[in-house]
């Protein structure tokens, strides 16, 4: 018994000495499986600030993110890449009180994704200013800025509230001097009601950023009336006479579209209608766009605010029309002295249009249709011909047919004539609208 016990202890370095190796043949086997990998973490980590005293607030700049170096095996980070939140990150801020501080930035990996291990961080330490959390109220002050239009007035206006609270570090409290919201009259002439941003401004005027303001926004209502004696009035624009045959009115606008008139004698005012008239505009034989000043046709006693004239804005333009031009010959131009062309159709019809009066003045004199052959060697093709007209107002709506055969050859077919045919002048279109205003 003795000797196996001897036996027994004699053998426990090899025991020993073989389970090491199983379990380094173990751990290189499951390395070698699964390796374990040192990778950035390839989304930036969000730093929670934990056991901050409610009392307290932050005024310095603190990064709010962190970038982590990770060691894990692979299949480790497979999963920690698919986890919304596999990495902590945190700055611990119990026991701490106002005044400057460095902290380290805390990262953990959570105990679902071991084992890893956190390689490296950044940032790794943090400066961080707290101060105590101050509320003050202030009261708002309200600026107006510019005048009313001319015969208006800016009546008492009304705010939703006339306080709020600023909170904030104390430093930055202690910076205002003033809460106000700003309202533009420039050239109102109708009550303002809206929403206002409420400032909040340092004794320079600059704007004191870092604080809280409740509420940020305040209604402002403010009543704009019309002064005794002041009237907004509609201008009406009086004309005469037709504009030129073949042409018609497009547009015919005062500017402005209605003015102010004021008198001494209130009652002169209301006596008006809610409608002034120009003195009349004689539109007599016109054929393009004018712009004209005109006085208003106002009582005695009663006068235009500002500029005594409006400007009368008139617009003019041509009637349309059409017209088919029939049998015109094609003229080919650009081809070799040595070779002759036969075209089929001889002739075409072309449909032109434009104003009335261009039309009138149109004659066949000022339309060819042409065949470019400019390097046309000898065969048969199919050519579109051009219309050049001679009056540029007039267009080309289209010519029938679109397109020609061209047969081009060497020697002119024996006996062969080419008639000229005489072109005709049929109207297929009678002006689209009258002249007149």
């Amino acid at each position: 018994m003795i000797n196996l016990l001897k036996s027994f202890v004699r053998s426990i370095p090899t025991l020993l000495l073989s389970f090491a190796l199983a379990i380094a043949v173990w751990i290189s086997a499951v390395t070698a499986a699964d390796p374990t990998e040192q990778r950035l973490f390839p989304r930036p980590v969000t730093i929670e600030r934990i056991n901050l005293d409610p009392s307290l607030v932050i005024s310095s700049d603190v990064p709010t993110q962190a970038t982590v170096t990770i060691s894990a095996p692979s299949s480790i980070w497979d999963r920690m890449i698919n986890d919304r939140s596999p990495v902590r990150a945190w700055i611990d801020f119990a026991g701490l009180g106002p005044g400057e501080h460095t902290l380290p930035v805390e990262v953990r990996t959570m105990q679902a994704f071991q084992p890893s291990k956190v390689v490296n961080r950044s940032p790794q330490m943090v400066n961080v200013v707290l101060e105590r959390l101050v509320t003050k109220e202030f009261p708002i002050r309200l600026i107006r800025r510019g005048e009313p239009a001319i015969g208006y007035q800016a009546e008492e206006p009304g705010i939703s509230q006339n306080t709020v609270t600023v909170s904030g570090p104390s430093s930055l409290v202690e910076r205002v001097a003033e809460v106000r919201v700003v309202i533009d009259l420039t050239q109102a002439s109708d009550t303002i009601n809206r929403n206002v941003d409420v400032q909040v401004v340092d004794e320079k005027e600059a704007v004191v950023e870092g604080v809280n303001v409740v509420p940020e926004q305040v209604t402002l209502n403010q009543p704009i009336t019309q002064r005794g004696g002041y009237r907004n009035v509609v201008v009406r624009v009086t004309t005469t006479g037709q504009v030129a045959s073949g042409y018609r009115l497009t547009n015919i606008a005062p500017f402005p579209p209605n003015v102010t008139v004021f008198s001494s004698n209130p009652l002169l005012i209301d006596r008006l209608p809610g409608v002034v008239e120009t003195s009349p505009l004689d539109l007599t034989g016109l054929k393009d766009d004018i712009d004209v000043p005109l006085p208003l046709n106002l009582p005695d006693g009663v006068e235009v605010v500002g500029d005594q004239n409006v400007l009368v804005q008139v617009g003019v333009t041509a009637i349309e029309g059409s017209v088919t031009l029939t049998g015109l010959p094609v003229t080919q131009i650009g081809l070799s002295e040595d070779l002759t062309v036969r075209t089929s159709p001889e002739t075409v019809d072309v449909i032109i249009s434009g104003p009335v009066p261009q039309l009138d003045r149109l004659t066949d004199q000022d339309v060819r249709v042409l065949l470019d052959l400019s390097g046309v060697e000898p065969g048969t093709y199919q050519f579109a011909p051009r219309v050049s007209l001679g009056i540029s107002e007039l267009r080309v709506e289209s010519i029938l047919p679109g397109s020609i055969e061209v047969v081009v050859e060497e020697e002119p077919p024996p006996g062969r004539r080419t008639p000229t045919p005489t072109p005709t002048r049929t109207p297929t279109a009678e002006p689209t609208e009258e002249a007149g205003p």
